[in-house]
């Protein structure tokens, strides 16, 4: 730090104190919040912007490949040529213009679907006198907990014609009813299956913005005259307005980067989308090319997330909870209760329990779309290998590959769910004691950013970043090791968001009691945090769990044949016509998830809403 001083003719000088110096080289690596901050900012810049960098990079270069194609390309310099390659050549239409219209439009239509039915949801269960209400939250929740293709393939199951891979579906076995190829196929079960899986966002946070309208506002405007019409416009509508405007932009940022709906039900016609078409440029290795078509998907989703924060920042704050009294008067839904209670329980038995009962039923069948009793066979479950039956595959639990991949499927959603729960309770605690500090904002922001990559981008990113080593990177693909790492980025935001909610509501002064009686952050952490923070962990850990379970997309470009996993190979079968080894490995995770959930919200009282955002 700068000294003042005099010199012998009285003029001022600056001196420079080098204690000063030393005495902050050694603070800041003696406490324990700064140098925390400072390895937690360098591993996300290595694992979140390098990755990012990188495939930016490479899009605006030559490489040796490219000499096959244009003679005079020199590796390594700069070039436009993947980029008109792309947008403007003969086959542009095809490659992203068609898929790019196809995407948006579906991520519209979902959007618009989702929210529809997830408020309606939320309204009946916040603000009507519906019974069984516990019973209907779960019910409701169920789907999203699924895997969005496995009802998919529930729907193929039904709808499937003939014309298109040579078997038939439910409605034609039983009624003869050959359906048309845009029912069974294309815009139209995609829309319907992703807007049935993802109206569990709009629910939640629909349902918390409900619950924190005052009924005194209400019983006001009542007094005052307004009818039910103007008071849902007034008063309700835009209170609630930010939770709509945040289900929009969730809905809309994870639709138009999935790909397991669009892969079942889209590429047997050959309906593309920017995540199909990725997945097969990497495929046909034209990875430059996917590198761009994932710069596009990250763009789009990153312009809505901030439009949303612009949309909810310019927005006037209303304050709807105080000290006064917040019960509201139920609607009561009178002789409308039972018909409500007939459609919401057929829709949410359509919805969540039907796909599983059609996917049971599809392993027990020696022929797929036959569904008579002369057909079930054992075989896929228990079965020995058998040349006239799979080509050989015995029944998967006599399957050693299928066992491999069960191994590899729970090491890997352990490992990572453990990992990247934990690394959330210190992002919390970096986030949350760090509120008004430079650093606490930015690794705030860089924990989010992999909310903004799709799934099927971050697989290509970290293919690309992985393949071979790199600087300090090692070469981890084909290791299990690069399945957890990627895991635990992408999950990366549900953690944080946890750990932040739980660290927030712990207060300091435990830790700075502590702290005088001489204990290291270490022993504090682990004595004082993490026990408060149980239920928090509990919570992160299921939501994490769940969803690395299911995980379809972010892993399809990364598995292989040693590290693959029961998500990847139910593709690989279902994809090569094996329908019923997909369907048993997808009651398998599915029923994992379901006991997992049950466990966790019975004995540590887990509440997988607190990640979702509700």
């Amino acid at each position: 730090m700068p000294k003042l001083s005099t010199d012998f003719s009285g003029k001022t000088i600056r001196t420079w104190n080098k204690n000063f110096y030393k005495n902050t080289f050694i603070s800041f690596f003696t406490n324990p919040y700064k140098l925390i901050s400072m390895i937690t900012l360098m591993l996300l810049t290595c694992l979140i912007i390098m990755p990012l960098w990188e495939i930016l990079t490479t899009t605006f270069k030559w490489r040796q490949i490219d000499l096959r194609e244009v003679k005079d390309a020199v590796p390594g310099e700069f070039t436009l040529y993947h980029w008109k390659n792309l947008l403007s050549s003969n086959i542009s239409q095809s490659l992203f213009y068609k898929p790019m219209a196809n995407t948006l439009l579906i991520s519209i239509t979902v959007s618009f679907f989702a929210i529809s039915l997830g408020s309606i949801m939320a309204w009946l269960i916040v603000r009507t006198d519906l019974p069984c209400k516990k019973l209907f939250t779960f019910l409701i929740i169920v789907p999203y907990m699924l895997p969005s293709w496995y009802k998919a393939m529930a729907w193929l199951a039904v709808f499937k014609n003939d014309r298109i891979g040579g078997n038939q579906g439910l409605l034609n076995y039983i009624f003869n009813i050959t359906t048309p190829d845009w029912l069974a196929y294309g815009f139209v079960p995609i829309v319907l299956i992703l807007s049935i899986h993802y109206y569990a966002f709009t629910f939640l946070l629909m349902s918390s913005a409900l619950s924190s309208v005052g009924g005194d506002l209400e019983e006001m405007a009542e007094i005052a005259g307004a009818n039910r019409f103007t008071i849902l416009k007034k008063i309700t509508l835009p209170i609630v307005l930010p939770a709509i405007l945040s289900s929009i932009i969730l809905t809309f940022s994870k639709v138009i980067g999935t790909f397991g709906v669009p892969a079942f039900l889209g590429l047997k016609v050959n309906y593309y989308t920017i995540s199909t078409m990725l997945y097969s440029s990497m495929r046909n290795r034209q990875t430059v090319q996917a590198y761009i078509l994932s710069i596009f998907l990250i763009l789009i989703a990153a312009l809505t997330v901030y439009i949303n924060q612009r949309a909810i920042g310019k927005r006037k704050s209303y304050t709807t909870i105080g000290g006064k009294d917040t019960r509201r008067n139920l609607f009561e839904l009178g002789k409308m209760k039972n018909p409500v209670v007939i459609i919401l329980s057929t829709f949410l038995v359509f919805a969540g329990i039907m796909p599983l009962i059609l996917m049971i039923l599809q392993t027990f069948m020696l022929k797929v779309g036959e569904f008579s009793l002369s057909n079930f066979t054992t075989h896929f479950w228990i079965g020995q290998s058998i040349p006239a039956i799979g080509e050989g595959e015995p029944g998967i639990l006599k399957n050693p590959a299928i066992w491999s991949s069960i191994k590899n499927t729970f090491k890997l959603v352990i490992s990572s769910s453990v990992i990247a729960t934990f690394v959330g309770l210190i992002l919390g605690y970096i986030i949350s004691r760090g509120r008004k500090k430079l650093s606490g904002r930015i690794i705030d922001q860089l924990s989010f950013t992999p909310y903004l990559i799709p799934s099927i981008a971050f697989g290509a990113i970290y293919l690309s970043m992985f393949s071979q080593p790199r600087f300090i990177m090692p070469a981890l693909y084909g290791t299990l090791a690069l399945l957890i790492l990627i895991s635990v980025v992408k999950y990366l935001p549900f953690a944080a968001r946890a750990g932040t909610s739980n660290m927030i509501q712990i207060g300091t002064e435990l830790e700075e009691a502590a702290a005088i009686e001489g204990a290291s952050f270490m022993k504090r952490f682990l004595r004082i945090m993490m026990p408060l923070s149980k239920q928090g962990f509990l919570s992160g850990f299921l939501l994490i769990f769940i969803s690395a379970m299911k995980e379809l997309d972010l892993i399809v470009l990364l598995a292989t044949p040693s590290t693959t996993t029961l998500t990847a190979l139910t593709y690989a079968y279902s994809d090569t016509g094996f329908r019923q080894y997909g369907d048993a490995m997808t009651t398998i995770i599915v029923i994992t998830i379901i006991v997992v959930y049950l466990l966790s919200t019975k004995i540590g009282k887990a509440d997988m809403s607190k990640g979702i955002g509700g």
